[in-house]
């Protein structure tokens, strides 16, 4: 079974767990690399919200994003990877070729919402041309969709300390320059 792989990382009370985009290659990646056949492509497609309801009403909250970045941004990225050192091990050969088949994963991803959206499973898009934007509003969108009770805080009172008598030894160091 394709999602056996996922439930021993299934959360216990109180714990969160992120899974990837991974769940779903079977639906992108294998579909358009051809590394699944029709078979199971197609029965990927028309289990995945039985499994997804299942979860759901197991009270496991499942929320699904898609990070969809135009395909000139994805270009840019692959490209710093490329020359950014720093930035290498991000880059596969799947990635180059996935810059080509732009039309087949985008048809990939259309398909796949149309079979696995659902009310209890619904897809939320964030806009990922901006990381720094997209972050944020994931974050924000993510922490709106737990329910919680805000707790009151009560202040704690600090007391007043007297003034330190200590005198720090003098000596000579290097300070490192703040570039972030």
């Amino acid at each position: 079974m394709y999602f056996q792989r996922y439930f021993e990382r299934f959360p216990a009370a109180g714990e969160i767990v992120i899974f990837d985009r991974s769940w779903y290659n079977r639906a992108g990646v294998e579909r358009v690399m051809g590394f699944c056949t029709d078979e199971e492509y197609y029965r990927f497609l028309k289990r995945t919200p039985a499994v997804e309801k299942a979860i759901v009403d197991d009270d496991i909250i499942l929320i699904k994003y898609w990070f969809e970045v135009s395909q000139e941004v994805q270009f840019e990225r692959l490209e710093k990877r490329i020359e950014d050192p720093r930035k290498h091990w991000k880059l596969s050969p799947m990635d180059l070729e996935a810059q080509e088949l732009w039309d087949k994963y985008s048809e990939a991803k259309d398909r796949m919402f149309l079979a696995t959206d659902s009310t209890h499973a619904p897809w939320f898009v964030v806009n990922s041309d901006n990381n720094k934007s997209a972050r944020l509003n994931y974050i924000s969108h993510l922490l709106s969709q737990i329910p919680y009770e805000r707790i009151p805080f009560k202040k704690p009172k600090i007391k007043k300390v007297k003034k330190n008598k200590y005198t720090p030894i003098k000596y000579d160091y290097t300070v490192v320059s703040e570039k972030f």
